[in-house]
């Protein structure tokens, strides 16, 4: 809503436009009447509508043609004053400045008009049958009031009607010719209508027109007052109520009649409330609320934001079946201006059988949306009306910012639940098939259409238990102009293919000259590894490469499988990416197996007991109380690290 509001008043000479004015400041008839009043401003506490309201006056005889204009430029309406007992002054209503406002302001943006009838003290018939066909005849025209400045009759009404008009206008949601809403307000109201209805029944129950009365009004209905709006429904449509719940039709119906009634402050009510501007249009400042985010920090959407996208698809998936239809997503995105996922999304998060994204898929791609572009994953909780459903000030209460990469490092810990891996690999190195395969599909099922292709995929892994989201980002293959986005992740992969002499160079040469000095962790996976491993034509072989750069043994991983490829490779990379700061030399590099644990462990002095213990285990086979010490202090020392 605007911030303030200017009303200027214009007409013939002598109709009494000062007279309105100084009658309304000073609540009695002025005894000498100036030539113009100087602009008024009234203070937002003392107005209906708690905005601060501008009064201009213009007067022929001290303001040029020049200066009319400009104020008519600045005006938010117009008030054109008429005497009552004048019909020259009536007349020149529509011969003179009804042509003339229009030829200065924009055709789009007209400014709305009050027609007012002064002096209305001075005779005993109305204007009324001459001004209703003036209304009729130009659409810009909000309402028409008579008055008197004497004996002060409707001098309050007519300038709450001015600022009413500007506040709450007629003209965006209704038409008078068709006497019915506007397509715009139609689709508005459709919308508001569809995030009200939380079970998706089409119907809005007591209980939904409860929440949402008390959300646009703060204040809910009584039964009865419930009972009486349903009735009024029912008495003028047949489809308007059905099973005792308000239809789409009802809804649309009840504002129509608010409108007609005098009443679209109520409807404007509801429209600000969930966002709109006086164009219909969705707010800035709605869809994307302020929201800072540090340096090397990252967002993700918090517990509360995933009880909410888990109730949306709940609300949407009509079979239960735990998956998404064409249909079913169709349905769900009907609150948005347009479709906000494509056909690639299919081939970046986890389908069922049918090819419909899963449960576990939809929260992933809201995950992957919140972690690379989190301006539109607070323009798509607007659309999905979070902050009115969750009762928050904005969508950005959804948001967890992370705390910068640089102090978890320091720490050795992370709160992160989401981690980026960036997969390098020459051409035809596998790397297509490596993402898909996160996914759960082998060989048979990556047949991808090329304009639906996706560089990225998203799901989980678990690690010690912990389910976090890793993020997978096919890197284009060129060496010479990596962005810093493409350096910048959590994680690398450096795929080569096993099958190809020339696949392994690339990884190695992209690895010296861009991580071999970073702290980034590095995991190299030889793909393909169902077919004949050859001999690489490099002066290092894969695993001497990773033993001189102290990096694990080479991963070997394929997606050429009767089922779904194994997801040990991921788990792994999400476990570096976790735990970057636990590098360990040793083949398998798992953290969690005896080997890499006992190799951590070792290398502490404080378990040189533990060392010399296990040595006289092994040297002296018979002596089972050496063994048996030995585990137990190695035991002991991973509790107490836990």
């Amino acid at each position: 809503m605007r911030k303030d509001v200017r009303i200027l008043l214009v007409g013939e000479p002598k109709v009494g436009k000062t007279s309105l004015i100084m009658s309304l400041v000073s609540e009695e008839f002025p005894d000498e009447v100036p030539p113009r009043a100087e602009e008024i401003t009234i203070p937002a506490d003392v107005t209906p509508e708690r905005v601060p309201t501008h009064i201009v006056d213009y007067s022929e005889a001290e303001q040029s043609d020049e200066q009319l204009f400009q104020e008519i430029s600045k005006a938010n309406v117009i008030c054109i004053v008429y005497a009552v007992n004048n019909k020259k002054s009536i007349e020149r209503v529509t011969s003179h400045w009804i042509p003339l406002i229009a030829d200065r302001t924009d055709k789009d943006s007209r400014v709305p008009l009050i027609l007012v009838g002064n002096k209305s003290d001075l005779v005993e018939h109305s204007s009324m049958d001459t001004i209703l066909p003036i209304m009729n005849q130009y659409s810009e025209i909000e309402t028409c009031v008579e008055c008197s400045a004497k004996t002060l009759k409707n001098i309050s009404e007519l300038f709450y009607y001015a600022q009413k008009a500007v506040l709450h206008p007629t003209g965006p949601l209704y038409c008078p010719e068709e006497k019915e809403m506007k397509a715009a307000c139609v689709k508005a109201l459709t919308r508001i209508f569809k995030v009200s209805d939380m079970d998706n029944d089409g119907l809005l129950s007591d209980l939904e027109l409860n929440f949402f009365q008390r959300t646009c009004f703060n204040t809910p209905l009584a039964p009865q007052a419930l009972e009486d709006v349903k009735n009024v429904v029912r008495r003028n449509m047949a489809d308007g109520v059905q099973d005792n719940g308000l239809t789409l039709k009802g809804f649309h119906f009840l504002h129509t009649l608010f409108i007609q009634r005098g009443r679209h402050e109520t409807t404007w009510t509801v429209l600000r409330r969930f966002g709109y501007d006086d164009d219909l249009e969705l707010t800035q400042e709605y869809l994307f609320p302020p929201l800072k985010i540090p340096p090397d920090c990252t967002t993700e959407l918090n517990h509360n934001a995933y009880l909410f996208l888990q109730s949306v698809f709940d609300k949407h998936d009509k079979d239960r079946d735990c998956a998404l239809s064409p249909d079913e997503l169709k349905d769900l995105f009907s609150v948005f201006p347009y479709m906000p996922w494509g056909p690639d999304v299919n081939n970046t998060v986890c389908t069922n059988e049918q090819g419909w994204i899963t449960y576990q898929g939809y929260l992933s791609q809201w995950t992957l949306t919140t972690y690379l572009d989190v301006q539109r994953c607070l323009e798509y909780l607007g659309y999905l009306g979070y902050p009115i459903l969750c009762e928050q000030e904005s969508q950005a209460a959804a948001l967890t910012v992370t705390r910068n990469k640089r102090i978890d490092l320091q720490k050795k810990q992370t709160q992160r639940n989401v981690f980026l891996c960036n997969v390098f690999g020459a051409r035809g190195s596998g790397k297509s098939g490596f993402l898909q395969g996160f996914l759960g599909r082998n060989l048979m099922r990556q047949k991808i259409r090329h304009e639906h292709k996706s560089y990225y995929a998203i799901s989980t892994a678990y690690v010690y238990g912990q389910e976090k989201y890793l993020l997978l980002h096919e890197v284009l293959p060129d060496t010479d102009f990596l962005s810093e986005t493409d350096l910048s992740c959590d994680v690398v992969c450096l795929l080569y293919d096993v099958s190809n002499p020339r696949s392994f160079e690339f990884c190695a040469r992209l690895y010296k000259n861009h991580f071999m000095d970073s702290r980034t962790p590095c995991l190299l996976v030889g793909a393909k590894a169902d077919l004949p491993e050859v001999r690489q034509q490099y002066s290092l072989s894969p695993l001497d490469f990773c033993r001189k750069h102290k990096l694990p043994a080479p991963q070997r991983f394929t997606c050429n499988t009767a089922e779904a490829p194994s997801r040990d490779i991921y788990t792994k990379l999400t476990t570096k990416a976790m735990y970057p700061h636990g590098q360990l030399s040793c083949m398998c590099s798992c953290n969690r197996c005896t080997f890499c644990i006992c190799q951590k462990l070792l290398r502490s002095e404080m378990l040189q007991r533990v060392k010399s213990t296990l040595y006289s285990a092994v040297t002296n086979r018979s002596s089972f109380s050496y063994l048996w010490m030995a585990l137990s202090l190695l035991l002991m020392h991973v509790f107490a690290s836990c």
